[in-house]
C-alpha cells in the first residue's frame, strides 16, 4: 500500500541540520505515526512521503517554507522582568505561555540583561533547512475514527498516538 490520503504511516526518521549535526531522530524508539493529509508533521515532509510504501527509505531536504517557516524578527521582543509575573527570576531557554494578535503563542527567553528579558516566539527550526533521513515502516489505512479526529489513536483504537 502507498502513502495517500486516509492513511497512516509510519516511519523512521533521522533529522539533522545544515552542519550535519542531528536533531532529532526515532533511533531506539518506536517509529512516528501520522495520518497522511491531516497537516500533522510539516508540509514539505508529507509531500516528500507521498507515494512511497513500507521499506522505503529516501533523504529529502526540506526549506523553511515548507517546514517551520522563516524566521521573523517581530517575534523577537525585549519586555522588563516584571511582565513574568510569579516567576522570581527568568533565565534563558525557559518558555512561557503569551498571547499575540494570531492567538496564543509560545516563547522561549533568549537572554536576560538587568530588568529586561529578550523572548523569541519562532519555532526553534524556523528559517532552518531541515534534511530527513526516512525509512518507511507501515502503510495502513485509517480508521473512521481517526479521519474524524485528524490523527492517529494508539495501538488500543484510543486517542493519545503519536502524530
Amino acid at each position: 500500500m502507498q502513502i495517500a490520503e486516509r492513511t497512516v504511516a509510519s516511519f523512521h526518521y533521522t533529522l539533522t541540520n545544515d552542519g550535519g549535526e542531528v536533531l532529532d531522530s526515532s533511533k531506539g524508539r518506536e517509529p512516528l505515526a501520522y495520518l497522511h493529509g491531516a497537516g500533522n508533521i510539516v508540509p514539505g515532509l508529507e509531500k516528500a512521503l507521498e507515494g512511497k510504501q513500507s521499506g522505503d527509505n529516501f533523504e529529502v531536504d526540506v526549506a523553511p517554507e515548507e517546514g517551520y517557516g522563516p524566521r521573523h524578527d517581530a517575534l523577537v521582543q525585549t519586555l522588563p522582568k516584571s511582565a513574568f509575573q510569579g516567576v522570581p527570576e527568568p533565565q534563558p531557554g525557559m518558555q512561557f505561555q503569551g498571547n499575540s494578535q494570531q492567538g496564543p503563542i509560545t516563547v522561549v527567553v533568549t537572554a536576560v540583561e538587568g530588568d529586561q528579558v529578550t523572548v523569541d516566539g519562532n519555532h526553534p527550526l524556523a528559517g532552518q533547512t531541515l534534511h530527513f533521513a526516512i525509512e518507511v515502516a507501515d502503510v495502513r489505512e485509517a480508521s473512521e475514527d481517526e479521519l474524524n479526529h485528524g490523527h492517529v489513536h494508539g495501538a488500543d483504537d484510543t486517542e493519545g498516538g503519536e502524530g
